[in-house]
């Protein structure tokens, strides 16, 4: 059974996601009900929500709407990674009022969506370290060019457990390996970054890809961080964009079919528990 890392809730009446104005194929409702049935057929037992970088405003919000899906019977949702602004002052509060929710797993604040000059920002990084200390994880969603940046972070912060995410977002439509496949060698030096296998199919031609389009990624982002470093993600709805969640299942049963049962294990939920002390 599938531990997804990376599930993505939208309700436009519930909260404000400003972003969806320029995305036009996700800019609509994709309900915790229109996820789950596909999601238990594709044998997936276990969700995380991943923040979906709402309205500043909304960021508590958004983890409370995700909490009462979780508290419904027999829910897949079993923890939120949260959004946060480490840029701001506010954000030592903020960190002491999420430690206190055994339900918030981690944080993400996406990068490549705001300049780079952010996490340069002394604030921004002296709240990184923080983190640490609540034993909460810290997702890095970087375009390629940026994870050196991603690389100083996880430096800056060694006590801190981060998660590259969607491996590390290469330009599989443009079949662009460089300098993505040296980056994500570099990074995976870090003992305390972890690689999630997840959005690829977002990134590759949605009319022709194949799992021999993936393969190159997925394999290197496994060469690179081992089989106790990788997690696996859904990142649905955005996999819709490329097929949609039992295409990407299927695809990574199919990556996977050369690994013995206990690395498939490992990366389909056993580290997942292990990381986020999932049941």
């Amino acid at each position: 059974m599938i531990v997804d890392t990376h599930l993505h809730l939208i309700d436009l009446s519930a909260l404000r996601y400003p972003w969806l104005a320029g995305a036009a194929a996700l800019n609509r409702d994709f309900r915790y009900e229109h996820y789950e049935t596909e999601a238990r057929r594709a044998g997936i037992a276990t969700a995380l929500h991943m923040e979906v970088d709402v309205d500043p405003a909304d960021i508590e919000a958004e983890t409370a709407y995700v909490q009462r899906l979780a508290e419904q019977s027999g829910s897949l949702v079993a923890g939120a990674i949260a959004s946060c602004r480490p840029e701001e002052a506010g954000f030592p509060a903020y960190l002491e009022r999420q430690q206190a929710n055994p339900f918030v797993k981690g944080f993400r604040r996406v990068l490549h969506v705001v300049p780079d000059e952010l996490s340069d920002a002394a604030l921004f990084r002296a709240n990184l370290k923080r983190v640490a200390n609540a034993g909460l994880t810290f997702d890095l969603c970087v375009l390629p060019h940026q994870i050196p940046r991603a690389m100083q972070l996880a430096d800056l912060a060694p006590n801190v457990r981060f998660v590259l995410d969607h491996c590390g977002v290469p330009d599989i439509k443009g079949g662009q390996e460089h300098p993505w496949r040296e980056h994500m060698t570099e990074i995976a030096r870090r003992d305390n970054v972890v690689a999630k296998v997840s959005g690829v199919v977002a990134y590759a031609d949605p009319a022709t890809w194949t799992v021999e389009t993936l393969k190159p990624y997925v394999e290197h982002t496994i060469a690179c961080f081992g089989w106790d470093r990788v997690v696996w993600g859904s990142d649905w709805p955005v996999c819709t964009l490329g097929g949609g969640l039992s295409s990407w299942v299927a695809a990574t049963h199919a990556l996977l079919a050369g690994a013995s049962i206990e690395e498939r294990t490992k990366l389909l939920s056993g580290n997942a528990r292990r990381l986020w002390n999932l049941r």
